[in-house]
């Protein structure tokens, strides 16, 4: 998978269900971009899967994600951010600063979600996976939400393998 052109300063959201490939993608970044809040759950309560430990998990989320926008660092948000109002609060932070905002849509479709899921260390159970598939956005309401550039991942995996 190519990487998407990230202009500098940027907030890069990731949008897809687990077992997507978000953190695969994320973690051809360097480290210090990537805010993600599994890893906030995890130094909260010893556990990403810990759902109670989220609240903690966003303020820290959003502490990283002020002061990396205020400095103009490129900054790559590594959850699932399916929900229409989790990302309003990522591009009205990323308005503030005057930072461009770009999505990468995780467009790849349910059946092989499952499969990499249930091949993962971490399973999230196959009912959740379902759910959160269901939320996924189109790259049109990206655009009509307010993120200056959206790059689909089926495009960037494409132009890797050349099968487009």
């Amino acid at each position: 998978m190519s990487f998407p052109h990230l202009p500098a300063g940027a907030l890069c959201v990731l949008v897809g269900p687990p077992g997507c490939g978000k953190s695969t993608l994320a973690a051809r970044w360097p480290d210090s971009w990537r805010v993600c809040l599994d890893r906030f759950r995890e130094l909260a309560s010893d556990s990403e899967m810990d759902q109670s430990a989220t609240p903690v998990a966003v303020e820290i989320q959003n502490l990283l994600l002020e002061a990396r926008l205020s400095r103009a660092r490129t900054t790559i948000v590594d959850s699932t951010n399916l929900e229409t109002r989790v990302r309003a609060d990522l591009l009205a932070r990323a308005r503030q600063w005057q930072r461009p905002r770009v999505a990468v849509l995780f467009d790849v479709p349910l059946d092989v979600v499952e499969a990499r899921n249930a091949g993962r260390e971490r399973v999230v159970r196959p009912h959740v996976v379902r759910k959160l598939h269901r939320l996924l956005p189109t790259a049109e309401q990206l655009r009509a939400e307010g993120f200056t550039a959206v790059h689909l991942v089926s495009s960037l995996t494409a132009s890797v393998d050349g099968s487009r």
